[in-house]
């Protein structure tokens, strides 16, 4: 079994670090809201009082924030990581974007730490369920030691490598093929059901045919069809990534005019004020234009 530090315990963060101390890991915990530890205090976890006392006190320390923004207060800010002494192994599960992950990993170089990029897919239902997808790239040994701790979250592991940044690209190009999945699924099921259809039959016969992804498989039916809209991320995370995956792609020289348009749909809402709404609140806007409201039936 293995001790490890674990910052930001959010919706993410919280399910995947209770899997850890399921799986008889040891772990000392830090989040700005003190409510957001209290289930893993109540476990036996340690509490830290600031990024630095965890990096003082845990070789290993995983990360799992929500925004770049986030993310560098704690690396570089006042009782940052990069002030800690014991740290050498920092496992970011943030998605970051490229750039960011090899500022971070030069960064940490020069204090004598090791960074695995290792980015998750299959939000907070996966996160709880333990079904998400792990992906990892960076050095072979660092990857192979925390391997009994990141295999807990999800039933795929994939090693995109020992590049710096790949499991990053992996993870945007994911992230960006379930934005425009779900962009083009709330105006697909608005159609349909202001065309007349029952949301149940076509999530049944969608899920059965080639038009099903991640959103009529899950999205729909646990947040939009309940009209709960609380798959567990807000929007503007969303954005986040689907604004570092059309940076990565134009870098490339990759057109991306699909997922520009998918991005225009959510810039639309978020201009209206969805940012802090949940993602699969999308729904709402598209309904709002097409002067059509999709019937709750769960």
């Amino acid at each position: 079994m293995m001790e490890a530090g674990y910052l930001g315990v959010g919706n993410m963060g919280l399910p995947m670090a209770h899997r850890l101390l399921d799986g008889g890991h040891t772990l000392t915990v830090y989040d700005i809201r003190e409510s957001a530890m209290q289930p893993l205090l109540d476990r036996q976890a340690r509490r830290a009082a600031s990024p630095r006392e965890l990096a003082d006190h845990c070789e290993i320390v995983i990360v799992s924030l929500p925004t770049l923004a986030a993310f560098k207060a704690v690396a570089f800010g006042q009782d940052g990581l990069t002030q800690g002494k014991t740290m050498k192994l920092l496992v970011n599960t943030c998605t970051i974007g490229v750039p960011f992950v090899r500022e971070i990993e030069q960064a940490m170089a020069a204090q004598g730490v090791t960074v695995v990029d290792c980015p998750i897919s299959g939000g907070p239902p996966g996160a709880r369920a333990g079904t998400l997808s792990v992906m990892v790239s960076g050095d072979p040994a660092s990857i192979e030691r925390i391997k009994p701790m990141i295999s807990l979250w999800g039933r795929t592991l994939t090693i995109a490598g020992d590049k710096p940044g790949a499991a990053q690209v992996l993870k945007l190009t994911n992230n960006i093929l379930s934005a425009v999945a779900l962009a083009a699924t709330a105006e697909a099921f608005v159609m349909g059901a202001k065309g007349g259809l029952d949301p149940e039959v076509m999530v049944s016969a969608i899920n059965s045919g080639s038009g099903r992804n991640s959103s009529t498989e899950s999205k729909f039916p646990l947040s939009v069809l309940t009209r709960s809209f609380d798959y567990g991320a807000e929007m503007h995370i969303l954005m986040k990534d689907i604004d570092l995956a059309i940076a990565q792609g134009e870098e490339l020289g990759v057109p991306m005019w699909v997922c520009q348009a998918a991005r225009l749909v959510f810039k639309h809402a978020m201009f209206q004020g969805a940012a802090k709404e949940d993602l699969t609140a999308i729904v709402k806007y598209i309904e709002r234009d097409a002067g059509f409201e999709i019937p709750k039936t769960r």
